[in-house]
């Protein structure tokens, strides 16, 4: 199915959209709904050009004269039994109005007609092809109605009567079933052959009315290629029924010819004239004037014939203009052609015998719209000139205009040029960032302690929390013991837990390094792990527990590493009190077990001791609680 509302947008011509608009729109204000019926629909659904427009409201269409006046419309005549007004609209645009009607025919030829509906008034048409409609009111803009499935015969190039008893009723559908078979090609279905070619044979075409003889004979010069048409309905016969006298024996075929390329020519660059009022004094050509007086007085549209003897005067005042000095530059004559009337541009372009003229024509066809391929596209790309930008369409128009004048020829004359339009650059974009999680602090290494070492200090590790499963007591911390001056001492390495066994408990051993002297460089073997006994910091009154002190285990460390290369710098010893733990009389060797079998130390602070020319370093290596709880037991 065809997407109308595309096909209203952009299948009729400028004028016929503003034609179409002014009626819906008076219409809508008179509170009646409208359609849009007949050829029209027609020749939107199959693609051929839309010459004029037929639309029906649901009312008397009498009434809205004035207002179609009003709303910029050219009466042309009306058909009061049909309730029919014939109008043309500025650009050309040709439009019947009528009123929804059903028909009866008491007698062929005759019809008595009473108010219906819409679909009742499609049902009295001639053929399905005709018999469509599409709602022009608003909630069903652009709704096909379609009660005899014209659009297969649409699709099969086929004309077929919408009642068996059409050519009887009216017998002008056969005068316009030859008109359409020369104009679009088609063929009659079968069975409305049949009856088309009765109703030749049996004259029905006797009982056809003068004001359907005038019509269908104005209407061959509404044809875009009359001459065609016209030579069908003399191979047909109807002529002869029509207006014998006009016959294509008489007619300019070779300015018609011309014509005709001229008026492609002018659609090629938007212009739509409307070429009936030309055809006309080239297809009576070899005409008597009272003939052709006669036949302008059959016309039912008087507008028309006024038409015809207006085009001669309003040709010859638009040659003036566009020879003129108003036209000097290419742009100006563009302008005019285009603001001119489309009849009078065409019939100048035909006849005009003056050189200037015909080199405007020929630049217009040719040269001036080449000026369009020039436009800056990318240059007003990077000058962020793009559609949706204030007044971009008439930015193009005048660009193109300056193009076609040949008053731009640089890049630099451009920019200069298009600069005032340009907008100004968009802000940069603003990036938001995830405010950063914060570091975790880093915990403090179990295995790592600095010691820090004095002159004739020893460092001592001791225990920061009571080994678990001993009776103890904290007591007052014992008076720090003063420093005693002793040799420099190098620095000891910073002690590093290694790795603790899960079963076997590491051995430990007693050192004792001398004081005053240098550690002696090891030998390259590992020296075994070494556990120290550290004494009590402070002598114990009698009868009072011994003071309890703790050491951390320590791995073992090489004795080439501890001996250090570079001395310590000296620092400012800090009087830090001694921690008592009071405790049971225990043995030393007990308390020391005791200190195997307690889990993996947390945290342990080195404090520097002093003591009388010895300076000691106190490990304990880590043990497995499953093994120094069988030594306990021992």
């Amino acid at each position: 199915m065809a997407d109308y509302i595309y096909l209203l947008e952009n299948r009729l011509s400028a004028a016929q959209q503003a034609a179409l608009l002014a009626v819906r729109e008076i219409a809508r204000a008179k509170g009646l709904t409208v359609f849009l019926v007949g050829g029209a629909v027609r020749d939107l659904t199959s693609g051929s050009p839309v010459r004029d427009l037929d639309v029906v409201v649901q009312g008397n269409a009498l009434k809205i004269k004035k207002d179609l006046e009003k709303a910029g419309g050219i009466y042309s005549g009306e058909n009061d039994l049909l309730q029919s007004l014939y109008f043309r609209f500025p650009g050309g645009a040709r439009i019947e109005i009528g009123s929804t009607l059903s028909v009866i025919f008491p007698k062929p030829g005759k019809m008595t007609v009473k108010p219906a509906t819409i679909l009742e008034d499609l049902r009295r048409r001639d053929f399905t092809a005709n018999a469509m409609a599409l709602s022009l009111n608003e909630g069903s803009y652009g709704l096909l109605m379609d009660p005899l499935n014209g659009v297969a015969d649409i699709e099969n190039r086929e004309l077929r009567l919408v009642s068996n008893y059409g050519f009887i009723e009216d017998p002008v559908r056969m005068i316009r079933a030859a008109r359409y078979m020369a104009r679009l090609g088609w063929t009659m279905e079968e069975r409305t052959q049949g009856r088309y070619e009765t109703g030749k044979q049996e004259g029905y075409i006797s009982a056809m009315s003068d004001v359907q003889r005038g019509y269908e004979t104005e209407e061959i010069f509404h044809e875009e290629d009359p001459l065609r048409v016209l030579r069908r309905l003399e191979h047909e016969g109807w002529m002869k029924n029509l207006f014998p006298a006009l016959s294509s024996t008489k007619a300019n075929v070779a300015e018609l010819e011309k014509l005709r390329e001229a008026q492609t020519q002018l659609q090629m660059q938007g212009i739509h004239p409307e070429a009936a009022a030309a055809n006309f004094p080239l297809l009576t050509a070899k005409m008597a004037p009272k003939e052709i007086a006669a036949l302008k007085e059959s016309f039912p549209r008087k507008g028309f014939v006024d038409e015809i003897a207006a085009l001669e005067g309003e040709a010859k005042e638009f040659a003036t203009l566009l020879s003129g000095k108003g036209a000097s530059l290419p742009s100006q004559s563009w302008k005019l052609l285009h603001a001119a009337k489309p009849e009078a541009v065409l019939w100048v372009a035909h006849t005009s015998k003056s050189s200037s003229i015909q080199t405007k024509f020929k630049s217009f066809h040719t040269d001036w719209p080449q000026a369009r391929m020039k436009i800056p596209h990318a240059l007003m790309q990077e000058m962020r000139i793009v559609p949706g930008v204030p007044r971009y369409g008439e930015l193009l128009d005048t660009l193109f205009f300056e193009l076609m004048d040949e008053k731009l020829g640089t890049v630099e004359e451009m920019k200069v040029f298009l600069e005032p339009y340009s907008p100004p650059a968009p802000p940069p974009p603003v990036h938001l960032r995830r405010p950063r999680a914060a570091k975790k602090e880093a915990k403090p290494a179990k295995s790592r302690k600095k010691v820090a070492v004095e002159e004739g200090e020893v460092p001592v590790v001791e225990a920061a929390e009571d080994i678990e499963g001993s009776e103890t007591e904290t007591t007052p911390a014992a008076k720090p013991a003063k420093a005693v001056k002793a040799a420099p001492v190098k620095a000891a390495p910073a002690v590093v837990a290694t790795p603790v066994a899960k079963k076997t408990p590491a051995p430990v051993a007693k050192q004792v390094v001398p004081t005053g002297k240098q550690v002696a460089p090891a030998a390259k073997k590992v020296a075994p792990p070494v556990k120290t006994a550290v004494k009590p910091a402070a002598p114990v009154a009698k009868g009072k527990a011994p003071i309890k002190t703790t050491v951390k285990k320590a791995a073992s460390v090489p004795a080439k590493a501890i001996a250090a290369k570079k001395p310590v710098a000296k620092v400012a010893a800090k009087k830090v009190p001694a921690k008592k733990v009071v405790a049971k009389a225990v043995p030393a060797k007990v308390v020391a077990k005791k200190a195997v079998a307690k889990a993996p130390l947390k945290k342990a602070i080195a404090k520097p001791i002093a003591k009388k020319g010895v300076a000691k370093k106190a490990s304990l290596k880590k043990a497995p609680l499953k093994a120094a709880a069988k030594k306990k037991k021992r």
